[in-house]
């Protein structure tokens, strides 16, 4: 089985790989970007891609949400959720106020923004945490840093200079597993659908909300996004707590079709 992630070897997105296909024999395979996994495993190139949806501290990744619901062969069928302690790593011996310029994805970024701006540092955006911290081995520049983990301090050589810089104590992030076509597990907790209202009025939002509420399903994650296709129309990402199968979320798409709404399964897991 061929796993893509976000690579290089040592960012989050290998870690959370190498823990949910622990017990999986699996040929993990890093590629430069999100979008780069998701073509690959809807190419039918590989047979599972994890990527990270989610940040406590950021939100939702946007695009890996986007590139999700405009695909019609991606599901997602599992998640996995990692603690994620962000570090700065320099090439040196570097001092905290000599830094100039600190250098990582823009989700990794997000997550210490108050250090950045107490450092006053400029920063400079990369495909991934690791692709950031071997530039700045590679530099030998006294003046940077980037933002990534231990695990990649270590296989790169840098040294910390800083050790769980990120804004909130309680970081995670949530990643989820990819295949082409739908692939169900056995016994799956959750679906992950996107609604698209059918016309735009007060209180849309509400109405939908409540088709869930009347049967007892529980949302965990609710993402509004524009539907690209006119100013100031929406769409709704929701994961319900409960499987595909089971027979509340069958009665619930059934009764918001019924509504006139468009709706898209995105995944169980």
């Amino acid at each position: 089985m061929k796993v893509g992630y976000l690579g290089p070897k040592g960012t989050f997105s290998e870690e959370a790989a190498c823990r949910y296909f622990a017990k999986r024999e699996a040929e993990l395979l890093p590629y430069p970007t999100i979008l780069d996994v998701l073509d690959e495993v809807e190419a039918g190139r590989i047979d599972k891609a994890i990527v990270p949806l989610e940040n406590t501290i950021e939100g939702s990744i946007i695009f890996a949400v986007d590139r999700l619901n405009e695909s019609e062969d991606l599901f997602v069928q599992g998640e996995i959720v990692l603690d994620i302690a962000q570090n700065l790593l320099a090439a040196g011996p570097v001092k905290l106020e000599d830094l100039k310029e600190i250098w990582s994805i823009p989700p990794a970024i997000s997550q210490c923004r108050l250090l950045i701006k107490k450092l006053k540092a400029e920063v400079k955006n990369f495909d991934s945490t690791v692709a950031a911290a071997i530039a700045v081995q590679e530099s030998g520049r006294q003046d940077v840093a980037a933002i990534a983990s231990a695990w990649a301090a270590k296989q790169w050589g840098l040294q910390i200079i800083a050790s769980d810089i990120q804004d909130s104590a309680s970081n995670h992030t949530r990643f989820v597993v990819v295949t082409k076509g739908v692939q169900l597990l056995e016994a799956p907790r959750k679906t992950m659908m996107v609604i698209l209202p059918n016309h735009e009025r007060s209180g849309v939002l509400m109405s939908i909300l409540q088709v869930f509420f009347a049967l007892d399903l529980n949302l965990s994650w609710i993402e509004s996004r524009p539907t690209k296709k006119r100013l100031g129309t929406y769409q709704f990402y929701l994961d319900v707590e409960a499987g595909l199968e089971d027979e509340r979320t069958v009665k619930a798409v059934s009764i918001l079709k019924t509504l006139g709404h468009q709706l898209k399964i995105l995944g169980s897991y």
